[in-house]
């Protein structure tokens, strides 16, 4: 199935190192392998040009199949994986990427992350460094981290010389992760949400409910629509594909300054509000 090619209308936010990453893109967390190809597939075709994967989702290759099929240029593409938590080290990092780009099909991803800091065993320094190394030998365009908190980005700045172009975290209205947001914004790191309908837990929420019908939109395009306005990169996830579509209708409207503000108050704090784990501790 072949798409068509014309440059998608998704708002681009230029990283620290001058490549742009679409502001909207494809989340493929816990879609199995066999059902990411149709999904990855829908996406494409809604219009969605950034997809993110990891090595432990185990569906880089479904994704691999599905940009392979759509026709679409590859520099029209942007595509993330992320390194696993046992790959960290300055040697498993250089193999783990080019096990992924074969997974993938690609010669490139568009960035590069480290899935998680895994502060204790003390290897994401040299990781990072490798990471460097991938970044000049093409591998990939760009390289962050995911799940780092500020204590843990401080250390990878000062023990590399280098300021990560993304940190893609849990951030979500019961998650809003102010505090390292304005952390980022000052360093000029780009703050990527994952989960960011706090896996449906917010879409139930009566204010965020309100918001929606006022705007004629659901309760997910409102969410989606809040983390653009705040300045967000944004991934969304559905295998369902009437949902696909409607995450990414998200362009038509655009929420008050009080409803981004009430939006913002229902953050539940960082233990409270917090689906995934503690990056302090996990791994």
């Amino acid at each position: 199935m072949t798409f068509n090619s014309e440059t998608s209308t998704v708002p681009t936010i230029t990283l620290n190192d001058g490549n742009s990453i679409p502001a909207l893109g494809f989340g493929v967390f816990q879609v199995p392998d066999e059902d990411t190809y149709d999904a990855v597939t829908h996406a494409l075709k809604a219009g969605y040009r950034s997809i993110d994967t990891a090595k432990v989702y185990d569906n880089e290759a479904g994704v691999g199949r599905a940009i392979a099929d759509s026709g679409i240029p590859r520099h029209e593409l942007f595509v993330t994986t992320k390194l696993w938590n046992d790959d960290q080290g300055y040697e498993s990092t250089v193999n783990a990427l080019d096990a992924s780009l074969v997974r993938l099909g690609l010669d490139y991803v568009d960035l590069y992350l480290i899935h998680w800091p895994v502060a204790k065993k003390g290897l994401f320094v040299d990781t990072f460094k490798a990471f460097q190394q991938l970044k000049k030998d093409g591998k990939t365009r760009s390289i962050g981290v995911s799940n780092f908190t500020q204590a843990h980005l401080e250390q990878l700045i000062e023990g590399t010389g280098e300021v990560p172009a993304v940190n893609q975290v849990e951030l979500h209205p019961g998650l809003s992760q102010s505090d390292l947001r304005a952390f980022h914004t000052g360093q000029g790191i780009a703050t990527e949400a994952w989960a960011p309908l706090g896996q449906g837990a917010s879409l139930g929420n009566e204010i965020i409910g309100d918001i929606a019908k006022t705007h004629g939109k659901t309760p997910a395009q409102v969410v989606i629509r809040w983390h653009l306005q705040i300045g967000n990169v944004v991934i969304p996830k559905s295998v369902t594909p009437e949902r696909i579509v409607s995450n990414f209708d998200v362009f038509d409207f655009e929420l008050t300054p009080e409803q981004i503000n009430a939006i913002g108050g229902l953050d539940d704090s960082d233990i409270a509000g917090r689906i995934g784990g503690d990056p302090d501790t996990f791994g």
